[in-house]
């Protein structure tokens, strides 16, 4: 007798075949195929749970085995199908034949939620698998490839009932079936934030975005923020924002949610697969099935390098690729470890991750962008000054110099938009007594729309190709959609002349402008984009200078090129 069962390995996993056979002998149980001990110690759970649960436990000799036997396995999942194979072994239970059965079991024969549920009805579904008997904790996760043929049960008596009712009707009874999935709603989706940092509310409906999230226009002022931010958003480029304390980078960083669309169903299934193999379970983040917005992940500068990228001894995606198809957002990046930061210029450029084990390498996907806010001195008051003009700042260039170096040249190589933000002058208290229903044009509502036209157009620029935004363009699709008029290039050569920009850096440049030209409807790519362009990718060469501080020493070796 055999049932079919799960082992999460990568994105993709495997499918485990779990055996037994009861022979006369010394009553206990052997299990082969490479168990670990995890899976070595459910002998113990599985006997009490079939014992607590009503059934006589088999007083002979059990070989339980598990193939394919060259991969080893290992986690709790396999309780539940190590029982079922047990019983029907036994003759107390039918032939769990063409399901997948997916569990751990408590002593009481209650039932444990279970990581990747929808990688395991994707592939149980491709392998021709027809119903799955899970945890009733992942019933939504069951629901997202297989809301009809999946059962969700919280204990053994209910898992044996379902498969009854599966054998004699071939399919799973109403009350233990997960329910038909319901009509699509017209109210958002909560925020969730264990999960996706943000509401999952659409970007446009400003009444619901901005009651967890805040609004662009709660911040005054940062009009050059507030437009790099419109342009990364739309163009899915990433951005280095540093500044004295106070300015609202933090602030500003954490609405950009609020100004980017729900993502498209096939979306949403990779960033849905990639929760579950993680093991989040639980939370209003699994009942809305019509919408997902874009994760948005904010790492503590304490992470470590294993929980950014990913990894463990079953491996588990790590913050880099729980922000798949959304944001990144480092606060205080010159505080993370350096082996961190050195280690996401391969995710910012294949949009994958690789992990290598012993037992082979894993590939889980990482196309996030990259947020990165900073103060621009290890003290944070460079560009801030005394009532007579004098530097608050006493850090030395030197010190300046090793602050930055943190980050590096390659990562910096890779951030296409750079945004100095110093505090916005105190003329904003003005705006307090201005008329509450004065228009707000650069609300969060309003961006969305036009960052959402841009995509559409990006979407259908790209078609059929592999490329979701202009700054993942390859070098290819960079000469095919950013071509230039002969004025508009020679204007582009003026501008990076002796500037020590890289190749990669100039075709950041393209993308940028091509994506300020899709938010200005325009088909082709005008000298004012370049410009604006070039004026984002320039900015903060020299701190000293952008943040206005009163000094003509330059700093040795500035990784801002």
């Amino acid at each position: 007798m055999y049932v079919h069962a799960y082992a999460p390995f990568g994105l993709e996993g495997i499918i485990i075949r779990v055996e037994a056979d009861i022979r006369r002998g010394i009553p206990g149980i052997d299990i082969s195929g490479l168990a670990d001990g995890a899976v070595r110690e459910a002998r113990e759970r599985v006997r009490a749970a079939i014992r607590n649960g009503g059934f006589s436990f088999p007083q002979d000799r059990i070989l339980v085995n598990l193939a394919p036997a060259g991969i080893r396995k290992d986690g709790p999942e396999l309780d539940l199908p190590i029982a079922f194979a047990i019983l029907a072994a036994a003759g107390h239970i039918p032939p769990p034949e063409g399901l997948m059965v997916l569990g751990e079991l408590e002593l009481s024969g209650m039932i444990r939620p279970v990581r990747g549920v929808v990688a395991a009805t994707a592939a149980g579904l491709a392998h021709g698998l027809r119903g799955f008997i899970v945890p009733r904790a992942n019933r939504a996760e069951a629901e997202v490839l297989a809301p009809s043929c999946s059962a969700a049960v919280a204990s053994l008596g209910e898992a044996i009932e379902a498969l009854n009712h599966w054998y004699k009707s071939g399919t799973f009874s109403a009350p233990l079936a997960s329910p038909a999935p319901a009509a699509p709603s017209l109210t958002p989706a909560p925020a969730v934030s264990d999960f996706v940092e943000r509401s999952g509310a659409p970007a446009a409906a400003s009444a619901t975005t901005t009651g967890s999230l805040g609004d662009f226009a709660d911040v005054y002022g940062q009009d050059r923020y507030k437009r790099a931010l419109e342009i990364a958003a739309a163009g899915g480029h990433n951005i280095l924002v540093f500044g004295p304390p106070g300015g609202g980078k933090t602030l500003l960083a954490r609405r950009m949610p609020t100004i980017l669309p729900d993502l498209l169903p096939q979306e949403a299934l990779e960033v849905r697969r990639l929760y579950s193999l993680a093991g989040r379970t639980e939370g209003a983040f699994w009942q809305h099935k019509e919408q997902l917005s874009p994760p948005f992940r904010s790492p503590h500068h304490g992470a470590s390098l294993e929980g950014l990228l990913g990894g463990g001894k079953t491996v588990r995606p790590g913050e880099i690729s729980l922000a798949h198809l959304g944001i990144l957002f480092m606060d205080e990046a010159p505080e993370f470890r350096s082996s961190i930061l050195k280690a996401l210029r391969e995710p910012l450029e294949d949009g994958v991750i690789t992990i290598a084990r012993a037992e082979g390498s894993v590939q889980l996907p990482a196309e996030f962008q990259l947020v990165l806010a900073a103060n621009p001195c290890p003290c944070g008051r460079l560009g801030q000054t005394t009532g007579d003009g004098g530097s608050l700042c006493f850090c030395s260039d030197d010190e300046i110099h090793r602050h930055w170096q943190r980050l590096g040249s390659a990562l910096l190589d890779r951030i296409e938009l750079r945004i100095p933000v110093l505090p916005a002058p105190q003329s904003w208290i003005g705006a307090l007594a201005a008329a509450p229903d004065v228009s707000r044009q650069n609300d969060s509502a309003s961006v969305a729309q036009r960052v959402r036209v841009a995509i559409e157009i990006q979407r259908e620029r790209f078609g059929g190709i592999r490329c979701r935004r202009n700054a993942r363009m390859p070098p290819t699709l960079v000469a095919q959609f950013c071509r230039l008029s002969s004025e508009t290039a020679r204007y582009l050569e003026s501008r990076i002349a002796h500037s020590g920009l890289s190749n990669r850096a100039i075709q950041g440049v393209l993308k940028v402008a091509r994506t300020i030209a899709d938010l200005e409807g325009r088909s082709s790519i005008s000298a004012d984009d370049v410009a604006e362009a070039v004026d984002f990718r320039r900015a903060g060469e020299d701190p000293y200078d952008v943040l206005s501080v009163s000094s003509q020493v330059s700093v040795p070796g500035m990784p801002f090129k």
